[in-house]
């Protein structure tokens, strides 16, 4: 994930939880599962930082631990080695991959409709993304390059020769007007506003066609083989915590943020959710009908042809291995929504 705010060593975030169940009825032990992110503690992460600190995982029999990613982090493999229960991944390209190698890993849920992906010139530099490939430098960092920026040059006409090295450093693009930068919408224009001085004009990638799910829930076969009831709470109390995050009072979220991430600031946060609802990352689509967390088969197909065409994943993958909508589709967090939207 591409951030360029905060240097925090990663470490486990453990936050107590009170018990209780759905419903009436006794009170039952909470079972303790732990849930990897894929980067340090951010208003990205806010519905399930939510979920935890005001109980909706515990009320359907979950204790959480949420242990952050970060640059040196791998929780994707903490996952398959059996320390992780469920882990977040960025898009459906790392799936995909799994998939070839044979790994069984299982997409349980989209969290976010939208990848947060941009590109970002300097203020009227542009007409329309179509000049994009008319600038003579567009910083993309290696990751970017091998993905999304193969289906920029299938789909979009950019060329290799434009690429530059993205550091994760935005000085470079913040001093060269005819540039242009890679990003994501809730954090990279933030911080060039902040040390630029200047509002970059953005282009989300979702709306041009990047049309893959994004903050993806994976788990393990296993783990839905033997815990289905686990997967089950975890998808819908990650959708309420998110419904809770974006529509209510998402203070608490916050509140465990900042503690777990010193270098967070509650600007930024504030900067982030806004740009989330902006631009429909979480909840817009599909999720306004059947939820948060929502996936369409017939959307990951289309996601999965465009990387075929531009070389990005090989053909002949079936897909529909890699991820169910038995639990993301449940429609959880739309009485939730409507409930605090009403008010």
């Amino acid at each position: 994930m591409t951030k360029i705010h905060a240097t925090l060593a990663a470490g486990a975030v453990s936050l107590a939880l009170g018990a209780g169940m759905l419903g009436a009825g006794p009170a039952l032990a909470l079972d303790k599962v732990s849930f990897g992110t894929n980067w340090l503690p951010e208003a990205e992460h806010g519905g399930y930082y939510q979920a935890v600190a005001d109980g909706t995982y515990a009320k359907c029999g979950l204790d959480v631990t949420i242990v952050p990613g970060g640059p040196q982090v791998n929780n994707r493999a903490m996952m398959m080695a059996g320390r992780l229960t469920f882990n977040m991944d960025g898009n459906f390209l790392q799936p995909f991959q799994a998939l070839k190698e044979g790994i069984p890993l299982v997409v349980v849920a989209a969290d976010f409709q939208k990848d947060p992906q941009i590109l970002m010139t300097h203020p009227g530099r542009l007409k329309d993304f179509k000049e994009m490939k008319t600038l003579p430098k567009i910083f993309v960092g290696d990751n970017a390059y091998q993905s999304l920026y193969q289906w920029l040059e299938q789909a979009y006409g950019l060329k290799a020769s434009q690429r530059a090295v993205y550091t994760f450093n935005a000085a470079p693009f913040i001093a060269d007007k005819n540039s242009a930068q890679q990003g994501y919408v809730t954090s990279e224009p933030y911080a060039v506003e902040k040390q630029g001085g200047f509002k970059p004009d953005v282009y989300l990638m979702a709306d041009l066609g990047w049309n893959t799910p994004a903050t993806l829930v994976e788990a393990m076969q296993s783990t839905l083989d033997k815990h289905p009831a686990w997967v089950k709470c975890f998808v819908e109390g990650s959708a309420i915590g998110w419904a809770n995050y974006l529509y209510g009072d998402p203070s608490k979220g916050n509140a465990a943020i900042l503690k777990a991430n010193p270098e967070m600031t509650q600007d930024q946060i504030d900067y982030s959710i806004k740009a989330m609802k902006d631009h429909g990352i979480v909840d817009s689509g599909l999720s306004l009908k059947e939820g948060i967390g929502a996936m369409s088969a017939d959307q990951i197909k289309s996601f999965y042809e465009k990387m075929v065409k531009s070389g990005v994943v090989d053909k002949g993958l079936d897909i529909s291995k890699v991820f169910t909508t038995k639990y993301s589709n449940s429609g959880a967090s739309l009485p939730v929504k409507k409930k605090l939207t009403d008010k």
